[in-house]
């Protein structure tokens, strides 16, 4: 059932840009790729830049793509009084927190997904808890 489930979000929403100004955005399916579940930094490069960027301001490749602006996530810590809602992360990465901006769930629940790369739930919830983390460290910057 997981595998089942992870399938149909790996299907529905890994994103890219548009390669010409005047074509329409699309969105391009394709599978998780497998990546360090030690590794908040890789796990970011490979599962969030596509759509907030590198730098995480939300400015990544695909951002045109989506319905709503990426959330700048180098702000999060500053929009709530200088304390850096890590749970709140936490439950965005999982899938427990809908977030508005997000609208029809263009960004992936990663909670559902880190099973078709990891070998164990505890290696689920490393991967979620070294996202957290490197989104945590890009406060500010």
């Amino acid at each position: 059932m997981a595998s089942r489930v992870a399938t149909l979000f790996l299907i529905a929403f890994v994103l890219f840009a548009c390669t010409a100004a005047n074509a329409q955005p699309t969105i391009k399916k394709v599978p998780v790729t497998p990546t360090s579940a030690a590794s908040g930094q890789e796990m970011f490069k490979t599962y969030c830049a596509a759509c907030h960027g590198l730098d995480g301001k939300g400015t990544g490749p695909a951002a045109s793509a989506l319905k709503k602006q990426p959330a700048n996530l180098t702000e999060l810590s500053a929009k709530n009084g200088g304390a850096f809602p890590e749970l709140k992360v936490f439950n965005t990465i999982k899938g427990d927190s809908e977030v508005g901006a997000h609208g029809s769930r263009d960004m992936p629940v990663w909670g559902a997904l880190f099973p078709s790369v990891s070998h164990s739930q505890g290696e689920v919830q490393l991967r979620m808890s070294n996202l957290t983390d490197y989104v945590k460290s890009i406060q500010g910057k």
